[in-house]
């Protein structure tokens, strides 16, 4: 009914498509209402933006789907373009972006586009510009765009969904499906999927952590450690492409990275760290000591007025988050959400207790 309602317009609807389970579910909704007649698929573009670093089993499967929304009569267009991408691993040169299919590094490219690719547009005028959301707001302006979008993901995908009022431009047709949700449709529709999923599980990847998704983002990093064993020849051409992807395999276990595993207890047992003194010195006092990549580092002002709003109410270990998280890099800004929200809920609840206990003399 919601993708009923988006068609209903008359305008142009632009689907994202990525390749990812949920991706690969909104797509099969849509081509079935396609072919049973339901929606007119001269109004649909389904949009592929490569992000040059993907599993092959991936790429297969945006073949397959390009393929069958060709046949129904649908447009399928296949970007390669120099967009940014964020990136938390680039710690060596205080960096937060690089540029998929950057014309400067052709010859470190980790595979050539597709014939068919569309590998230069006027939206992106020089290579970083934008990144590949800005690219898609101004592709779409003139109709509505379908996400394969869904608040069970992340803190921060919830807070997106919860904020939107008035936004008529960007659908969500299947937000308040689960993880459950997603592998059960795929299972009963007998979908196929790209089979890196079933090597990362093989991998000890947790299933609700199963995404497919840029290797180098800070929400997503975690899937670049699997990928030598999950994918040896995608590595090597992961590591020609980006050097300093290394580190994940070296530091993984260790602050850079913001794990809390058990191998990094035991690598820091013993190490007792006044992570109040840290921030303080890192965010007030010589912050020009330390490497901060600088996209973080511009958004300074705000890690300072977070931490002087909670000051009262915070502990090592709340001192020891913004620490980590500052300087992993927090490109987004997902970290500074997270932790905003963590420690204003903090705030509120030890306002209650002491609300209570006042009123309980």
């Amino acid at each position: 009914m919601r993708i009923k309602n988006v068609f209903s317009n008359g305008v142009p609807v632009f689907m994202a498509f990525s390749c990812g389970k949920d991706s690969l579910c909104m797509s099969n909704i849509v081509y079935e209402m396609i072919r049973g007649a339901e929606i007119n698929p001269r109004q649909l573009t389904v949009i592929f933006i490569d992000e040059e670093g993907l599993y092959r089993s991936m790429l297969e499967a945006a073949y397959r789907w390009r393929e069958r929304f060709i046949s129904v009569g649908a447009k399928f267009v296949w970007y390669c373009l120099p967009v940014k991408q964020a990136s938390i691993i680039d710690h060596l040169s205080a960096s937060e972006s690089w540029i998929t299919w950057d014309p400067k590094a052709k010859e470190t490219w980790m595979r050539q586009p597709p014939p068919f690719a569309v590998t230069s547009h006027p939206l992106v005028k020089y290579p970083g510009e934008c990144n590949y959301q800005t690219f898609c707001e101004r592709l779409t302006r003139n109709g509505i765009q379908i996400i394969g979008l869904r608040a069970a993901e992340s803190l921060q995908r919830l807070q997106l969904i919860a904020g939107i009022k008035n936004e008529i431009r960007n659908i969500y047709p299947i937000y308040d499906w689960t993880d459950n949700d997603v592998w059960y449709y795929i299972k009963e529709r007998n979908l196929e999927f790209p089979e890196i999923y079933i090597r990362l599980y093989e991998c000890g990847v947790s299933k609700p952590r199963l995404r497919l998704c840029n290797f180098f983002g800070d929400s997503s990093i975690a899937g670049l450690k699997y990928v030598a064993e999950a994918d040896p020849e995608l590595w090597a051409a992961i590591e020609r492409r980006y050097p300093n992807a290394y580190l994940v395999l070296l530091y993984w276990d260790s602050e850079m990275f913001k794990r809390s595993t058990r191998k990094r207890r035991a690598l820091e047992e013993g190490q007792d760290k006044d992570y109040k003194a840290l921030v303080h010195d890192i965010l007030f006092l010589h912050t020009e000591r330390y490497t901060i990549p600088s996209e973080t580092k511009a958004a300074i002002a705000s890690w300072r007025r977070m931490v002087k709003d909670f000051d009262f109410y915070m502990d090592n270990s709340d001192y020891k988050d913004v620490y980590e998280k500052f300087m992993a890099g927090d490109p987004k800004k997902r970290s500074y959400r997270a932790l905003y929200t963590n420690l204003y809920e903090k705030r509120a609840s030890m306002s209650e207790r002491e609300e209570a206990k006042r009123r309980g003399k």
